[in-house]
């Protein structure tokens, strides 16, 4: 590989690098500003700047599907930014100074994780600092300047401004965070051809959603502190800290599971290809196309999650079948047998103790599409596609133009025209017979 080839490839996407820039400048200007200036309220900046290393050493890595690893630095963070009294006393610290007590904790942290290879995502520090500095612009200079304890006093009105402040941090939060996953995330077993972009509204839409977990503990527990320290003083901070950490050993501990619960379900998915029914990676290029196709068309959250796993069982009921049907392919079948296949599987997708609804997808995907839910409208035409393209003589296009036929009876037009858009950015590539 050349020179300039790996310069291609290793060049970070427009909106990346002006998240990265745009923090590193902030980044910069706090910790000079400190050092020029002197740090005011050390003792506060010492306090924090602890608990805020002690959330991120906290972090044990990332699991997947879980949104925030170091919920503690994270609260921690945000209590500083909305620090505005302590014991009943103003505080002096300013927005740059918040900047530099996070970023001097977060290097300190990432030395021992980088040393065991887990250092954190730089998407994620970005996006910490960003949002940080956010809720510290809002709320700092009207504190320091007394407009906001003139308006509001120390009262209910108050609390509602900073729940307020809060509900903004978070959307800024989520904004990034689905900025940052369009610009850089392929989703798995794609790769990038120039052509439409992710859709952003329903990655919004998964980041929305999120705050309602672990992101929700997190926002609580940094106002609560900061109203905390502001009344009681620094004493505050570890009794406050310990609702958020059982909360984050039970939250890792449902990811675990989870995680645990997916992987036995790809594992099933596999029974079909160990035993010959279906070619390989099969039931993992459907599940991928069939996620994409579902973002595409609006669905988020646990319709995605019962999407991937019906994706990924939707051929299990074959195993019931004496004689494999020829590649696996079940769309050549004709309907009555299809119907005879899913419902096999459904069944036996019900015997294994997975959510209800995955089981129904199963079992409708030979119904006409009409008459069908959207993720078996889906997973029919994602697996049709997959089963057509196995042919040599066909191939991708030949596949797509046999669906557009069929969306009279057997597929519905936008879900056809959806895995179009989807395939027009890269898609996994099916593997011919023989």
């Amino acid at each position: 590989m050349t020179r300039a080839a790996r310069g291609r490839r290793t060049t970070l996407p427009p909106a990346v690098l002006a998240v990265h820039g745009v923090a590193a400048v902030l980044v910069a200007a706090g910790l000079g500003h400190t050092l020029w200036d002197g740090v005011h309220d050390p003792g506060h900046a010492l306090a924090f700047g602890v608990l805020i290393t002690v959330g991120e050493l906290a972090r044990w890595g990332a699991l997947p599907g879980e949104r925030e690893p170091a919920p503690l630095g994270a609260a921690g963070a945000l209590a500083y930014a909305l620090l505005g009294r302590s014991g009943g006393a103003p505080t002096t610290h300013g927005v740059l100074q918040v900047i530099a007590v996070l970023a001097a904790a977060q290097l300190i942290a990432c030395v021992p994780q980088v040393a065991r290879g887990s250092g954190p995502a730089p998407d994620r520090v970005a996006r910490r600092i960003l949002t940080v500095a956010f809720a510290a612009v809002c709320f700092q200079p009207l504190h320091n300047s007394g407009r906001v304890p003139d308006r509001f006093g120390e009262g209910p009105y108050y609390v509602l401004f900073m729940l307020l402040l809060l509900a903004l941090t978070a959307l800024c939060d989520a904004v990034l965070a689905a900025l940052l996953l369009r610009s850089r995330t392929v989703p798995p077993g794609f790769k990038s051809m120039g052509g439409t972009p992710v859709p952003y509204g329903p990655l919004l839409r998964d980041e929305l959603r999120a705050l309602i977990g672990i992101g929700s503990a997190v926002c609580a527990t940094g106002v609560v502190m900061a109203l905390g320290v502001a009344v009681a003083g620094l004493w505050a901070l570890p009794v406050l800290c310990v609702p958020l950490l059982l909360a984050q050993v039970s939250f890792r501990r449902f990811v675990a599971v989870r995680t645990t619960y997916r992987q036995t379900i790809a594992s099933l998915a596999r029974c079909t290809e160990i035993a010959g029914y279906t070619p390989p990676g099969h039931a993992r290029r459907v599940a991928t196309l069939c996620t994409a196709v579902g973002r595409e068309l609006g669905l988020s959250g646990s319709e995605l999650t019962v999407l991937e796993y019906a994706a990924l069982m939707h051929d299990i009921g074959q195993l019931s079948l004496v004689d494999p049907v020829p590649d696996g392919a079940t769309a050549p079948l004709p309907t009555a047998e299809q119907r005879r296949i899913a419902l096999l599987g459904g069944a036996v997708v019900r015997q294994t103790g997975v959510d209800a609804e995955v089981a129904v997808v199963v079992e409708r995907q030979a119904d006409p599409y009409r008459e069908q839910p959207l993720s078996a409208r889906i997973v029919r035409a994602v697996n049709a596609y997959d089963d057509l393209c196995g042919e040599s003589l066909i191939g991708p296009l030949g596949a797509l133009e046999q669906l557009r036929l069929g969306t009279g009876h057997d597929y519905q037009p936008e879900v056809v025209e959806s895995l179009a858009r989807v395939l027009a950015r890269g898609g996994p590539t099916p593997v011919p017979p023989g």
